[in-house]
């Protein structure tokens, strides 16, 4: 099977492996769900 080159499944989360909600801004490429844990190890602050 040939590797996706557009849509949702082109994209992986580097540290999980998972297609959805992958954030791809800035070159983060994480699935949200992982982001949320490791934002604050990579330097996002939470503003509310």
């Amino acid at each position: 099977m040939a590797k996706r080159e557009f849509g949702k499944g082109a994209h992986r989360c580097r540290r999980c492996g998972d297609t959805h909600g992958v954030i791809q801004k800035y070159g983060i490429y994480l699935c949200r769900q992982c982001f949320r844990e490791v934002a604050r190890k990579m330097g996002f602050k939470k503003y509310h």
